[in-house]
């Protein structure tokens, strides 16, 4: 294993001293050193893994060092447009350091969603130019590769992480002062919508809470629609849903996800009839990957969504706010609600042990019966 602050204490020893990215869960320690060590100009968590790209070339430019950006693998994606297009050696020639987290690795059990990702991500970065590193405790020697290779080669450089690498970082665990869970608000929201609804929920706990609690209440799963990945695409895809079927389709959210891709809302209102139906789950982190804190605190998403064609933004810190607001939500178009909870989630929690495959499957029959 890697001493995780020794490992951050020599990136900054080599004058690494940007950080920006999205926490991924394999980075979690890394994440939490990080945050604890620098202010919120050194240390950006990005709306997504490009926008981040483009701060550490920003970086560069003006100031001549390298950034350090870091992502779970599945943000690759992402990147890949910054990448080949502003920071590859044919375009603008932009040195940074990419900190990778190997979700799925082959061999190392994992999700679904990160199997195929794994398969593929040292040949992803092979295709885009981009040399790999992965990650070992000779840590030194391998930083110091990289800072080398930035300097000489002028292109990014990827450090490719693996599950457990990284120790753990005691730090004190993230909070706010809204007292439901998200749990209790998925609950109630579930028992008020109709039998004949569906639900596309947020990837990470808020999908895996769902199917618990339709588990717990021996109800079908065939009208959720649980995105185990692709995180940021939940109201796209309900916005689809929406427009395939006369149904009502309720978006459940995050605040990380929703931030992650904002873009969609100024289209959603153009297109969205009265069966679209946006609930934001809003906890000001990004708890899946170790709570590192988003901005969603910092914005005022209730004026944002009513500024883009929202007719009506429903604002919940209780249960019983919640109920209420699910009620004034029915038949009317354009409606949203923000749902503001508490850090936190049952140790115990499961995961769906229904394939995506066959959720999708299942979902797609339900649609055709009704």
């Amino acid at each position: 294993m890697v001493q995780t602050e020794d490992f951050y204490n020599y990136l900054i020893k080599k004058d690494f001293n940007l950080f920006a990215g999205v926490p991924d869960s394999l980075l979690k320690n890394l994440c939490a050193c990080i945050k604890e060590n620098n202010d919120s100009k050194h240390n950006i968590i990005t709306a997504n893994e490009g926008n981040a790209i483009a701060i550490a070339s920003g970086y560069h430019i003006a100031s001549s060092k390298y950034g350090v950006v870091y992502m779970q693998n599945s943000g690759i994606g992402n990147a890949v447009n910054p990448l080949l297009s502003l920071a590859d050696e044919e375009v603008y020639s932009i040195p940074m350091l990419l900190i990778v987290g190997w979700r799925g690795e082959p061999g190392v059990k994992d999700e679904p969603q990160h199997v195929k990702q794994g398969k593929v991500t040292l040949e992803l970065f092979k295709t885009m130019g981009i040399e790999t590193i992965i990650l070992d405790e000779d840590y030194k020697a391998k930083i110091d590769y990289c800072y080398d290779y930035l300097r000489k080669n002028n292109k990014p450089i990827a450090l490719i992480v693996r599950k457990g690498l990284f120790t753990d970082y005691k730090t004190s665990k993230p909070e706010n002062n809204y007292s439901i869970t998200r749990e209790m608000a998925l609950e109630t929201v579930l028992s008020k919508i109709n039998d004949d609804d569906f639900i596309v929920s947020t990837t990470g706990k808020t999908s895996r809470e769902v199917f618990e609690i339709r588990e717990r209440n021996n109800q079908k799963h065939s009208n959720d629609f649980l995105t185990v990945g692709s995180m940021g695409h939940t109201s796209s895809i309900a916005l689809g849903m929406s427009i395939g079927s006369d149904k009502n389709i309720y978006c459940i959210d995050g605040d990380g996800s929703f931030i992650m891709h904002m873009g969609a809302f100024a289209i959603i209102p153009s297109i969205a009839d009265k069966n679209f139906k946006y609930i934001l789950i809003n906890n000001g982190a990004h708890e899946s990957v170790g709570g590192q804190p988003t901005v969603a605190f910092n914005i005022n998403i209730e004026k944002l969504l009513l500024s883009l064609g929202f007719e009506n933004v429903y604002i919940a810190k209780t249960l019983d706010e919640v109920s209420e607001s699910m009620e004034k939500m029915q038949n009317k178009k354009l409606q949203a609600l923000i749902i503001y909870t508490k850090l936190g989630s049952r140790e115990d929690l499961g995961r769906p042990t229904i394939s995506p495959v066959d959720n999708k499957k299942n979902m797609m029959k339900n649609f055709q019966n009704k």
